[in-house]
């Protein structure tokens, strides 16, 4: 289903002339396909979702380089670029929802200390996945099991 959406969207931005999304979401095409080659199968709609935030994450580190370049110009790209790959993800988690997870899951898992981090992160994973940033859970993650 994401994959037919970002195929229609692709042509209606090719159609209309918009060759920064046009872009984007070819690129986006680009890395399902070789993803879909390289399993030599179709994808799921999850994979596809861990494709699409994989980019994402590459494109928010970017980011973090090019300020530090000074490049304005390519972090106002990339930011476009974020955007634009966000909206084909499921809704983003707030940092106060991500903090009920990671006390709910720690809570069941039966984390309280640092030693429990991996333990803790792989739980979180499937929940996660695609709906918050890595780091930012991570962080979390590491505030929790510090108190």
């Amino acid at each position: 289903m994401i994959k037919e959406q970002i195929q229609n969207d692709w042509k209606e931005a090719l159609k209309s002339k918009d060759k920064g999304k046009a872009s984007v979401l070819s690129m986006a095409k680009s890395a399902i396909l070789y993803a879909e080659k390289e399993a030599q199968t179709s994808l799921s709609e999850e994979q596809i979702i861990e494709i699409l935030a994989r980019e994402v994450k590459m494109r928010r580190d970017a980011v973090a380089e090019f300020e530090k370049g000074q490049r304005a110009d390519l972090v106002e790209q990339s930011n476009f670029e974020i955007e634009t790959l966000l909206s084909y993800l499921p809704k983003q988690l707030k940092e106060d929802e991500i903090i009920e997870l990671v006390e709910n899951t720690a809570k069941e898992i039966g984390a309280n200390n640092m030693k429990d981090m991996g333990k803790l992160m792989a739980a979180l994973k499937p929940l996660i996945t695609g709906k918050a940033d890595g780091k930012l859970v991570s962080t979390l993650v590491k505030n929790y099991l510090t108190k």
